[in-house]
C-alpha cells in the first residue's frame, strides 16, 4: 500500500500536470504557457559551454530536454501549490475540500500570472489543478478501494482527462499558413531576373528587374532539374519537413493585423511599415537555403524552400541610414537579435511567403529575414526592428561564444546508399557553398586515393541555392567512400575536421560501404 505522504506526492504531481495542460489549452505554444517563461530562464542561466557542448552533441535532443526540464520545474511549481492546499484543506472543519480546491485554484493562478505576465490566461492553469485537488478532496469512486487509493485512481482520471482535453484545446490554436495570391506581372513585362544587382546604395548601377516567375514555376523547375534517385530528398523541401532551431521552444504568438515592422537607429526619419504595406510592395519568389551553425557534418539541418519576399533594401533605404559603422541590428518578437554589416543587407529579403503560402508560424510568421549565404540561425524570425547602429555590436550568439553572421562553410553530405539492379553501388546527397554555388561533388571509393565527378542536378536559378549529387560504381569489397565538394570560385571544402563551434562544422563526410 501507498504510504499516505506518498500518495499526497503523488496527487499534488497529477495537479501540477494537469494545471500546465490547463495552461496549454488555453494559450497552446505561445509565450503565455506557463512553461514558456521557465524554459526561457533555464536557456538564461545555462553557460554559454554547456549550450554549445548540447548543440554540438545532443543536437535537436537538447532542445527536447531543455522543453522538459522546463515542463517539469512548472509541475513541480504547481505541485507545490496543491500540496499547500491539500494541507490546508484538512485543517479546516466541515468545509476542508472546498478550502482545498479554491486555495489550490488562487495559487495556480498567481503563479500562472507571476510567470507569464498575464491574468486571464492563467485561470487555464487554475482551472486544471483545482479539477484535480477537488476530484481527490472528496470521497469518490467504488467502496471496494480504501480513501486513499480512490484519491489516487481519481486523481489520476482527472488528470489525464485534463491533460487530454488541453493538448487538443491548445493545438487547435496553431495557425493554418494560408494560399498566397499570385501576381501578375505588369504589361510588357520580361523575365529580367539575371540582370545585375544594385551592389550598393548610390552606386549607379541598375537594380535588379523583379523575377515574376511563380511559385508554381519554380516548383516545376525544381522537379525537372531533380536526380531520380531513391531516398533523396527533392529540390525544393516541403514546408513540414523543413528544420527548425530556435532560441526557445515556444513560439512568438504574432498576429498580422497588429504586427509591424520599425527601422530605427541612426537614420534621418525613422520608419514604421505595417504586413499590408509590406505585402503590397514589389515582390520575388527566389529559392534560398539553409543551415543550421550547430548541426554536425553530416546532419540533416538543411533544406532549401521557395520564399516570397521583399528586398529588404527597398525598405531600408526609404529610412536613408546614415550611421558611420555599416551596422544594423535584427530584433524580434521573441526577444531574438543579430548584428550585421549593413552591405550584407544590399541582397537581404522580408520574406512573408513559404513555397506558396504565408509563413508558418514555426518559420517566423508574419514576416522573417533571409540574408543570402549566411548561417541560418541569423535569419532571423518574427521579425520587428531593424537599428542602424552608430557602432558595433554583438548578436545573441557571438555574445555565447558563436562566430555569429560569417558565410557559410562549403559541404556535401551523404545521406543515400543504394544497391541498384544491376549489382552497382550509388551513393547520393546534397551539397552547399552558401552564395558561392556548388561547381562538382567528387567522390572517392578508396578512403581518398582517387577522385571521380559525381553526377550533379542542374543548378536552380538563385544565387544561394543547393544540388543534389549522385555517383554509382560497380563494388568490390568494403569500401570507404569519402566526399568533397567544389564551390563556384574553384575552391574545394576544407578538409580540416571541426565541430560545429563557433562557427560551424568542417571536413569531409566519410561512409563505410559493403
Amino acid at each position: 500500500m501507498i504510504h499516505s505522504t506518498g500518495r499526497d506526492a503523488l496527487v499534488t504531481l497529477l495537479a501540477g500536470g494537469a494545471g500546465v495542460a490547463g495552461s496549454y489549452a488555453v494559450t497552446g505554444n505561445t509565450p503565455d504557457f506557463v512553461a514558456a517563461p521557465v524554459n526561457a530562464f533555464v536557456i538564461e542561466v545555462t553557460p554559454p559551454a554547456v549550450i554549445a557542448f548540447s548543440i554540438q552533441t545532443l543536437g535537436e535532443v537538447g532542445d527536447k530536454l531543455a522543453f522538459a526540464s522546463a515542463l517539469m520545474l512548472t509541475i513541480l511549481l504547481f505541485a507545490l501549490g496543491a500540496f499547500v492546499a491539500l494541507v490546508v484543506g484538512r485543517r479546516a472543519r466541515g468545509t476542508g475540500g472546498l478550502v482545498s480546491v479554491l486555495l489550490a485554484g488562487v495559487l495556480a493562478w498567481g503563479t500562472a500570472t507571476v510567470l507569464t505576465g498575464t491574468f486571464v490566461p492563467a485561470l487555464g492553469a487554475a482551472l486544471g489543478v483545482g479539477i484535480v485537488v477537488g476530484i481527490a478532496s472528496v470521497s469518490v469512486g467504488n467502496p471496494a478501494f480504501d480513501t486513499g487509493r480512490r484519491r489516487v485512481l481519481g486523481s489520476l482520471v482527472g488528470a489525464l482527462t485534463v491533460g487530454i482535453a488541453g493538448y487538443l484545446l491548445g493545438s487547435r490554436r496553431t495557425g493554418q499558413p494560408r494560399k498566397l495570391p499570385e501576381r501578375t506581372p505588369p504589361e510588357g513585362h520580361t523575365d529580367q531576373s539575371n540582370r545585375s544587382s544594385s551592389k550598393g546604395m548610390g552606386s549607379g548601377k541598375k537594380k535588379r528587374m523583379p523575377d515574376m516567375r511563380t511559385v508554381e514555376d519554380l516548383l516545376a523547375e525544381a522537379k525537372r532539374k531533380s536526380l531520380d534517385v531513391e531516398g533523396l530528398p527533392g529540390l525544393v523541401s516541403s514546408t513540414d519537413e523543413f528544420y527548425e532551431v530556435d532560441i526557445s521552444s515556444f513560439n512568438p504568438d504574432v498576429n498580422e493585423t497588429e504586427w509591424s515592422l520599425a527601422v530605427t537607429g541612426s537614420v534621418e526619419e525613422e520608419l514604421r511599415i505595417d504586413y499590408a504595406d509590406l505585402t503590397s510592395m514589389s515582390s520575388v519568389n527566389v529559392y534560398k537555403t539553409l543551415r543550421c551553425v550547430g548541426e554536425q557534418l553530416n546532419a540533416h539541418l538543411l533544406n532549401n524552400a521557395i520564399w516570397t519576399a521583399v528586398p529588404m533594401m527597398d525598405v531600408i533605404e526609404r529610412a536613408k541610414p546614415k550611421g558611420d559603422c555599416g551596422c544594423v541590428m535584427l530584433r524580434a518578437a521573441d526577444d531574438y537579435y543579430e548584428e550585421f554589416p549593413l552591405a550584407a543587407l544590399e541582397s537581404g529579403l522580408l520574406a512573408f511567403g513559404m513555397n506558396g503560402f504565408s509563413l508558418p508560424r514555426n518559420h517566423g510568421y508574419p514576416v522573417r529575414a533571409l540574408i543570402p549565404g549566411h548561417w541560418g540561425e541569423i535569419n532571423v524570425k518574427w521579425l520587428t526592428e531593424i537599428e542602424v547602429l552608430d557602432k558595433p555590436a554583438e548578436g545573441f550568439w557571438e555574445e555565447k561564444g558563436w562566430h555569429g553572421t560569417g558565410p557559410v562553410t562549403t559541404v556535401a553530405k551523404l545521406w543515400v546508399e543504394n544497391t541498384l539492379s544491376d549489382g552497382r553501388k550509388q551513393v547520393g546527397g546534397l551539397a552547399y557553398a552558401g552564395t558561392r554555388g556548388v561547381e562538382r561533388v567528387e567522390v572517392s571509393t578508396d578512403g581518398g586515393e582517387t577522385w571521380n565527378d559525381a553526377r550533379l542536378s542542374k543548378p536552380l536559378k538563385g544565387d544561394d541555392v543547393w544540388r543534389q549529387w549522385a555517383y554509382e560504381w560497380k563494388p568490390s569489397g568494403t569500401h570507404e567512400v569519402v566526399v568533397r565538394a567544389v564551390d563556384g570560385t574553384g575552391k574545394l571544402q576544407p578538409r580540416a575536421e571541426n565541430q560545429p563551434y563557433p562557427n560551424g562544422a568542417t571536413g569531409w563526410v566519410s561512409e563505410t560501404i559493403s
